[in-house]
């Protein structure tokens, strides 16, 4: 198990539970390894809701109701695909805080525009606005996606921190 991301979930963990406040996610690039490492720390349930893994567009659409048309004129790896994905796990969730990602964790896939290594991460709490990061990450795949995973952790952990969750 990579001990830095458990760290930092564990973490989060005791920020939510002192708060109260339940978790969704909504997972593409990362395939559920935010999921995978919150449900590794014990008792994550009183703070864990649920997690979707949306790798598909079609899962997008039907599990979080990210519309055709952001897809379309956006592309999945998008501020607007992550901001509706984000919105979804909300909406589809009892969750008070969730966070979303999608990205290009290659090796290929990546454009002139979206290079391998782009990644969007939407942040939003029940009633509070959403916030979206465009990051351009490095490395192989599993490095694009842990960094990934690392930064959704560390976000959540600085909103929860803060008494934004």
């Amino acid at each position: 198990m990579d001990r830095e991301l458990y760290l930092h979930a564990q973490r989060l963990g005791d920020l939510l539970k002192q708060q109260r406040v339940m978790l969704a996610t909504a997972e593409s690039c990362t395939g559920g390894w935010i999921s995978q490492i919150i449900t590794a720390v014990p008792g994550s349930s009183a703070w864990f809701e649920r997690g979707f893994v949306t790798y598909s567009n079609n899962a997008k659409i039907q599990m979080l109701g990210v519309r055709q048309q952001t897809l379309t004129e956006h592309g999945a790896v998008s501020v607007a695909a992550a901001r509706e994905m984000v919105a979804g796990a909300l909406a589809h969730s009892e969750a008070d805080i969730a966070v979303a990602v999608t990205g290009i964790a290659g090796p290929d896939g990546g454009t002139e525009t979206k290079p391998v290594g782009t990644v969007f991460i939407a942040w939003q709490a029940k009633y509070r606005p959403c916030l979206v990061e465009r990051h351009c990450l490095s490395g192989s795949r599993e490095a694009v996606r842990r960094q990934t995973v690392l930064v959704a952790l560390q976000k959540l952990s600085v909103l929860a921190g803060e008494g934004n969750a």
